[in-house]
């Protein structure tokens, strides 16, 4: 899809948003959470179905046969991304502080998080294997000083797809880096003027795919497009409530 076609989208998004009644925009942002928090807890092996999310999330109840972990894991991503909400409300720019904050926080009654790993991790299944400790330190200090130079030769999308894998190559926590890489790409598309989107569990494996062309070959554009269509179809939904 052309970026000049998302971006009068995004043009027309940020201007039918005044326009959506307020309880249509609470009530869609609300079950986006919701829907959220499940596919991005469900990707990393979380078994809550989504309407399990639910009664966790908005009446407080825990499911019969469910680890607290997981209860924790629901609870945890979605006080991550309200945070995510707050800090784009400061226009806050994305920087270590914030990241360490964000993994600290998914992380919450599960282990101690906002610290990096001082071992070697192997992913499962894949090509890539993230770098050592003294490696991944340096690869991750290089992260931060790249993100500001990046947003300024890289379009929006491209921005939040390499923020994304680029992260999520580097593998810097002992665990939660899928859901923090998942964070970091709305951060940036919200800082942009964007919609937050969700990748579905079910694209599981396309994901998977898309990301590790990136961690072996560098090549971005599958992922790229990969968030291009989901943004786009996000778009579609809130100029749909607005009735263009």
């Amino acid at each position: 899809m052309e970026l000049e076609q998302l971006l009068r989208k995004r043009e027309l998004y940020q201007q039918a948003l005044p326009r959506i009644p307020a309880l249509t925009l609470q009530s869609y942002d609300q079950a986006f959470e919701v829907e959220y928090t499940h596919n991005s807890n469900a990707i990393e092996g979380n078994t809550l179905t989504l309407m399990e999310t639910k009664l966790v999330l908005e009446d407080a109840i825990t499911p019969g046969g469910k680890s607290l972990r997981e209860v924790y894991e629901a609870v945890n991503h979605q006080k991550a991304y309200r945070y995510v909400k707050d800090c784009i409300a400061q226009k806050l720019p994305l920087s270590e502080k914030i990241v360490k904050d964000i993994h600290a926080i998914l992380m919450e009654n599960i282990l101690v998080g906002g610290v990096y790993r001082n071992v070697d991790v192997y992913i499962s299944g894949a090509q890539h294997t993230p770098p050592s400790p003294n490696e991944m330190y340096r690869q991750v200090k290089d992260f931060y000083a790249d993100l500001g130079w990046k947003g300024g030769v890289l379009d929006p999308i491209a921005l939040a797809a390499w923020t994304h894998a680029e992260f999520v190559r580097i593998h810097p926590f002992p665990d939660g880096n899928g859901r923090t890489s998942r964070l970091l790409m709305n951060y940036q598309l919200l800082a942009q003027g964007f919609a937050p989107i969700s990748i579905d569990k079910e694209d599981r494996l396309a994901y998977y795919n898309a990301l590790e062309a990136y961690a072996v070959a560098g090549d971005l554009q599958p992922f790229a497009a990969m968030i291009a269509a989901l943004e786009e179809k996000q778009l579609d939904r809130y100029l749909a409530m607005a009735g263009q």
